[in-house]
């Protein structure tokens, strides 16, 4: 079973979970979560009710890191 997620640029959430970070990025969800466990990642999730939520913007940033 594949999810479909939205285009980053229509995105009007701020923050998006970790799977659908994942997607964006490339990455597993696993990945994802290391990176919030060790900080040691490129990007620092924020918790929301103790679930890890990923903000959109700097999903953005990392990703136009490489068009520059």
């Amino acid at each position: 079973m594949s999810k479909k997620y939205s285009a980053l640029d229509a995105q009007v959430r701020i923050a998006v979970s970790t799977a659908e970070a994942a997607f964006h990025l490339g990455r597993k969800p696993q990945t994802l979560r290391k990176w919030a466990c060790f900080e040691d990642g490129p990007l620092r999730p924020v918790r929301i009710n103790g679930r890890l939520a990923w903000p959109v913007a700097q999903i953005k940033q990392l990703l136009n890191k490489g068009d520059a």
